[in-house]
């Protein structure tokens, strides 16, 4: 039966012209990803975000021999495919509107640790963004955050090293499948990372590392973490687009400044300029920035006794418990309130001790 559902996830996402936004559309629209496949096919033609051509193809058998190969592939070889409903899913990066459906990762350590840092730069890394990715993730160490990145030459790879010598979990997100590395020089940190870390990817095995797939691989980079930080970039590239796709999320960009005729500091200088990203000097700015003081002293607020909750007070706490964590904009969404009139019945919620909030404006319940 498990099997059985994944085929058709995964066969989900082999229709072409059904992207991972319509795709979350067709399954809310039929309930479950079965449903749009047990379909008949003049009940395929009444569903809004399909067409006669895209309605073929899910009828076709060709898309399920593929997705019974990868299948194979998975058990083989010990890979967890994670769809965006299950609750192993990456939560920061399911609230992003474009996440995708459906990702496999090979690894032993939790998507959803409590802290997650980003950190990507050039493939040009000079001795001074190494320098400072080295000092970095060594004061980061206290605070035992997952550093993600994307296994590149330069800042990329840097930053996995550094995270396995201070015994630091790391993950690679690929823009490929995991039948393959890329850099294949990288090969080896790559199998040290999946006993401390591991390798994710929204691509099937036998993809390719084509040049259409990084973009799509940066966007998991910036959805999955709290933070991105930016170690050396110039005016073009991968990081600069990671850091626009980051805030475009609305989660915290860093930036390491450098000398102004440096070009590979211009990308970095570039983004605290027109505030797209915070200067980051030490660590000690991205602790106070994200809330991870060491020795700060946090007072949890204790939940009033017998507090009185109005009706819009007692739906949010509702809605909360039932996904267990919420963005802001989809709390909004569900109760059909506006995002001002959501931020300030949180806020008494907060106060009174009710939920707390997480990095990239996530609600849970305190």
């Amino acid at each position: 039966m498990q099997n059985q559902t994944l085929l058709y996830q995964i066969a989900l996402t082999l229709i072409p012209g059904i992207g991972n936004i319509k795709a979350k559309k067709i399954i809310n629209y039929c309930g479950d990803v079965e449903s749009i496949f047990k379909a008949k096919k003049r009940e395929l033609s009444k569903i809004p975000a399909i067409n006669a051509f895209q309605s073929e193809n899910i009828l076709s058998k060709q898309i399920f021999l593929r997705a019974e190969k990868e299948i194979e592939y998975i058990l083989k070889n010990d890979i967890k495919p994670l769809f965006y409903s299950d609750a192993d899913y990456p939560s920061r990066l399911k609230y992003c509107e474009d996440s995708p459906i459906l990702i496999y990762f090979k690894g032993d350590c939790d998507l959803n640790a409590s802290k997650i840092i980003s950190i990507v730069g050039t493939r040009n890394a000079t001795d001074y963004g190494r320098e400072i990715c080295q000092k970095i993730i060594a004061e980061l160490k206290p605070h035992n955050p997952l550093i993600v990145s994307g296994l590149a030459y330069g800042i990329d790879i840097c930053a996995h090293k550094n995270a396995l010598s201070n015994n630091m979990n790391t993950v690679a997100c690929l823009g490929h499948g995991l039948d393959k590395i890329y850099p294949s020089l990288h090969r080896q940190t790559a199998q040290s990372m999946l006993k401390q870390g591991g390798l994710l990817t929204e691509f099937l095995s036998e993809t390719d590392p084509d040049r259409e797939n990084f973009p799509k691989r940066n966007r998991i980079i910036a959805g999955i973490s709290d933070a991105t930080l930016v170690i050396e970039a110039s005016m073009k590239g991968g990081a600069l687009i990671t850091a626009e796709i980051a805030n475009s999320y609305s989660r915290d960009v860093f930036a390491v400044p450098g000398r102004l005729t440096d070009e590979f500091s211009s990308g970095c200088n570039h983004l605290i300029k027109i505030h797209k990203a915070a200067v980051i000097t030490s660590v000690k700015d991205i602790e106070y920035i994200m809330g991870w003081e060491e020795n700060k002293t946090k007072k949890n607020i204790q939940q009033k006794l017998f507090i009185e909750l109005n009706d819009d007070e007692t739906l949010l706490l509702k809605i909360i418990k039932e996904n267990k964590s919420v963005s802001i904009d989809k709390l909004s969404l569900m109760a059909n309130f506006s995002v001002s009139k959501t931020a300030s019945v949180l806020l008494n919620l907060e106060f009174s001790g009710m939920v707390k909030v997480l990095p990239g404006k996530i609600y849970e319940l305190n």
